[in-house]
Formats: structure tokens, sequence, C-alpha cells
């Protein structure tokens, strides 16, 4: 799933991103932290930063670390949905 996933956010097709993710937990599986940046930024390129907030939440509530790939898009998500406040606050979260 990881590599469908980010071949989705590569290609532009948040919506298909979301529906394999969906297709993931339904079967079980353990979403792991390259699932979750490859999600974010396909929420960043299909101009979802609200989504893409949602995620980071989920990933941080299962007990993942955020890394900088995770962070940059985010922070890329908001800034593209016009949440440059959002965006210097999360920037702020990695000093």
């Amino acid at each position: 799933y990881n590599a469908l996933i980010s071949a989705c956010e590569k290609g532009g097709q948040w919506e298909k991103a979301l529906e394999l993710f969906d297709e993931l937990q339904r079967r079980g599986l353990e979403p792991n932290l390259i699932v979750y940046d490859a999600l974010i930024s396909a929420c960043e390129k299909g101009g979802q930063w609200e989504k893409a907030l949602a995620f980071f939440d989920e990933l941080q509530q299962r007990g993942l670390e955020p890394n900088i790939i995770t962070y940059n898009a985010l922070i890329s998500a908001c800034e593209k949905g016009g949440q440059w406040e959002k965006a210097l606050a999360i920037f702020d979260e990695l000093q």
C-alpha cells in the first residue's frame, strides 16, 4: 500500500489515495509513517489542508513519531491552503 498511495500522491490523485488508505484499514493492516507521509502529501497536492491536519493528528494518536518529511508536507499543505498562521505554528513545533 505504501507504493500505491505514493503513486497516487505523485499523480495528484488524492481521492484515490484516501480510498486506498480506507482499504488498507478494512483489511486490518496498520498504516505506518510512510503511508501517512504519502497521504499528507496527497492532501497537500489536492489542496486538502484540513485533511492533512487530520491525518497528522491521527498518526500521532497511533503513537507514530512525525519526521521532517511529515512536517514539510504538512507545512506545505497549510501554505497552499492559505493557512500561513498554521504553517508557522507547525514550524515552531520543530524548534
